[in-house]
C-alpha cells in the first residue's frame, strides 16, 4: 500500500503515514500539500477523494493554494549547441522576451533589444509594482547575484535569435518548470537563462549544519513559474529519480537542482581517518526523495581550487611541460610574472 508524505503551511515535509494516519493529520491539517507514489507532483490533499471525508467542511472557508508565479511564462523556442562547453541559442516570435543574468550574451539578431531591468525580470510586461520589483532585486542581491537583469525582447518581424553562453566549461540543462512542479532548487549562480515569467527568488535552508557544511550555504535559488529555465553546470550534468524514502549520498559541491520535494541534509562521511585523509571533506550531502536530483560532475569550486593549486603564485609548481628550456623558455615566451 503507498505511503503518504505531507508539506504543511510553512513546514518541513512529514511522513511517511499509511492511509489511517494520513486520515487523521489531514483532519488536523487541511491546507496541506500531499504526494505518494504514482503522483507526478505534490497537490493539495483536499483535492485529493481519499481525504474528501476528512477536509469536509473545511474547503468553504480556506483559501486554495496559490499559484507559484502570476501569469504565464512566454513560450520560446530553444536549442543546446555543443557538448563539453555548451550554449543555448534562444529562438523568439515577435513579442516575445527571454531573460539571462548580466554578461551570459553570446549574440543576438539585429531585431531583439536589449534591456536592463531591476530585479529579475518576472514582472517585465506585466505590470508589476514597484514594490514587487524590489523585492526581487533583494533576492537576487541575498543569492549573491547583480540588482539588475537583462532582457531581450523581439521587436521585429518574423523569428529572432539569441544566444546565452556560461562562464565555464560545463551542460547547460533546460527545464520546463511547470513539469516539475512549477519549482526547482538550484545551487546559486546556475540560472543562465529563461523565458519572460520566471521568478528567481531564495530558498533559505533551514538546518543549521546543512546550510554550514552543504557546499551551497544557507541560501539557495529558487526558480519558479511554468516557462523555460536553461540551468548551467559544470563537467557532466546525471539525473536522478528518487522514490520516497530513498537516499542518495553526493558530495556537497556536486548537487545542481532538486526538486521542492527532495529533502537536502548533509552526514558525516565516516571515521576520524576518512574525514582526515579521504579526500572527501568531512560531510556529504544527503538527498532524500521523493523527487528528481541533478547532479554535476566537476563543480567549478573543484575546478578553481586545482587551478589555484598548481598556479606558481599560489604554491603550485610549474613544470614547463614539453619544453626543453623549462624555466628559461617560460621567461622567453612570457609565462613568468615578477
Amino acid at each position: 500500500m503507498s505511503q503518504w508524505y505531507f508539506v504543511p503551511a510553512n513546514g518541513e515535509r512529514v511522513g511517511p503515514f499509511d492511509a489511517e494516519a494520513a486520515q487523521a493529520w489531514v483532519r488536523a491539517h487541511p491546507t496541506a500539500q500531499c504526494w505518494r507514489e504514482g503522483m507526478s507532483g505534490w497537490q493539495p490533499a483536499r483535492s485529493m477523494p481519499e481525504f474528501a471525508e476528512a477536509t469536509a467542511g473545511a474547503t468553504t472557508h480556506l483559501p486554495p493554494a496559490p499559484p507559484p508565479v502570476q501569469g504565464r511564462s512566454d513560450d520560446i523556442d530553444y536549442r543546446i549547441v555543443g557538448t563539453d562547453m555548451q550554449f543555448v541559442e534562444v529562438e523568439l516570435d515577435p513579442g516575445e522576451t527571454a531573460i539571462a543574468e548580466a554578461g551570459a550574451l553570446m549574440y543576438k539578431d539585429s531585431s531583439v533589444q536589449m534591456d536592463t531591468v531591476f530585479g529579475d525580470g518576472s514582472h517585465s510586461g506585466q505590470g508589476g509594482g514597484v514594490f514587487d520589483k524590489l523585492l526581487s532585486a533583494g533576492k537576487r542581491v541575498v543569492t549573491g547575484e547583480s540588482l539588475f537583469t537583462t532582457t531581450f525582447t523581439h521587436t521585429g518581424s518574423g523569428k529572432a535569435h539569441v544566444a546565452f553562453a556560461a562562464p565555464y566549461p560545463g551542460t547547460v540543462l533546460a527545464m520546463k518548470l511547470d513539469e516539475h512542479g512549477g519549482r526547482l532548487i538550484c545551487q546559486k549562480d546556475s540560472f543562465l537563462a529563461g523565458a519572460r515569467g520566471v521568478s528567481l527568488g531564495i530558498h533559505l535552508q533551514r538546518k543549521i549544519l546543512t546550510g554550514l557544511f552543504g557546499g551551497e550555504g544557507f541560501i539557495m535559488q529558487k526558480l519558479e513559474g511554468d516557462g523555460w529555465v536553461f540551468v548551467h553546470a559544470g563537467g557532466t550534468i546525471v539525473e536522478r529519480e528518487l522514490k520516497a524514502g530513498e537516499r542518495l549520498d553526493v558530495d556537497t559541491g556536486c548537487v545542481v537542482a532538486f526538486h521542492d520535494s527532495v529533502d537536502m541534509d548533509i552526514q558525516r562521511v565516516g571515521g576520524i581517518k576518512s574525514m582526515l585523509f579521504g579526500g572527501e571533506g568531512m560531510f556529504l550531502a544527503t538527498l532524500k526523495g521523493p523527487g528528481k536530483v541533478w547532479l554535476q560532475s566537476l563543480p567549478f569550486s573543484r575546478m578553481a581550487g586545482r587551478m589555484l593549486a598548481a598556479a606558481p603564485q599560489g604554491g603550485g609548481q610549474a613544470r614547463g611541460e614539453g619544453s626543453m628550456l623549462g624555466g628559461l623558455g617560460r621567461l622567453l615566451d612570457g609565462d613568468n610574472n615578477f
